[in-house]
């Protein structure tokens, strides 16, 4: 059994030695790759949703359209809101 723990240690410590002997410009390049993918991520799925905005907004607003009055509809209270959802 300790033969399997000084293994575990003699291997944690090659990682962490090859953790630390990377330099800092390669961490930024790493850093700065992994920043681009999420911002391309986000910009693709905001383009994705937005181009379903009318599902979307009947989807969310249908609990409160069903419960609405007959001859009543919704009315928002900012110009941008209506401008989504009509």
């Amino acid at each position: 059994m300790s033969e399997n723990t000084g293994e575990k240690d003699m291997d944690a410590i090659e990682d962490g030695q090859q953790f630390e002997s990377q330099a800092l410009t390669d961490h930024l390049r790493e850093l700065r790759s992994c920043l681009i993918k999420s911002f391309l991520v986000i910009i693709l799925g905001f383009a994705v949703s937005y181009s379903f905005i009318k599902i979307i907004g009947a989807w969310f607003f249908k609990p409160l359209i069903d419960v609405l009055p007959d001859g009543s509809s919704l009315i928002f209270t900012s110009y941008q809101e209506g401008f989504f959802f009509t």
